[in-house]
């Protein structure tokens, strides 16, 4: 059975708009073989490219041809192909609070590895290096992104509102592993005299 044809049955057992890369086929044929008979699958229409190496099997709807895949997923998919730890990064974690009506133009990532930019379907996606463990916990979590939310509004942005609606963004446990995590003393101040407020009032 050729490359192509292995590829094509392993396809079947995929999940329709759920991104994939090109290592998970490596068993199949060199990387070579691989990526010829992808492309060659992409130009059949079987699968679609939404970005280098990331691969869809296309999800269909009434309205739209074809369905582009979440962009945070492809970008899991491509933090775990690459072996780094990816966070979203303050702007768009301050939004998705509610803390920032600011809509980042070009979605913007903290990264374990290099520094780089990449383009998912039509959108351009920037990978920022860094260097700091404590900007990168809980990546993929909401704790995680409610950390992200506090570094980018500084010391000088956050009081007990904006913890309050961290907190409404999050559950019980959550509010409780974002307590415990490795943060500034500005931050864990903050969000001590907001918990202290509460158990008072």
């Amino acid at each position: 059975m050729s490359v192509t044809e292995s590829i094509k049955r392993r396809l079947l057992s995929m999940k329709r708009g759920e991104p994939f890369t090109n290592t998970c086929f490596l068993k199949l044929g060199s990387r070579s073989a691989v990526d010829k008979a992808l492309s060659r699958l992409v130009k059949d229409g079987v699968i679609q490219r939404v970005a280098r190496g990331v691969f869809v099997r296309p999800k269909k709807s009434r309205f739209i041809h074809n369905v582009m895949p979440d962009v945070s997923r492809v970008i899991e998919v491509i933090a775990k192909d690459h072996g780094e730890t990816v966070q979203v990064h303050g702007a768009e974690a301050a939004r998705r609070f509610k803390l920032s009506t600011q809509m980042p133009t070009t979605p913007v990532y903290y990264t374990s590895g290099p520094s780089r930019e990449i383009r998912i379907g039509n959108l351009k996606v920037k990978f920022m290096h860094t260097t700091s463990h404590r900007k990168l916990q809980h990546a993929g979590k909401k704790p995680g992104l409610a950390l992200s939310a506090l570094w980018y509004l500084g010391k000088d942005g956050v009081d007990d509102e904006v913890i309050q609606r961290i907190q409404e963004g999050l559950s019980r446990k959550e509010f409780e592993e974002l307590r415990t995590s490795k943060m500034p003393a500005w931050m864990a101040g903050a969000i001590e005299h907001y918990a202290q407020g509460e158990a008072h009032g």
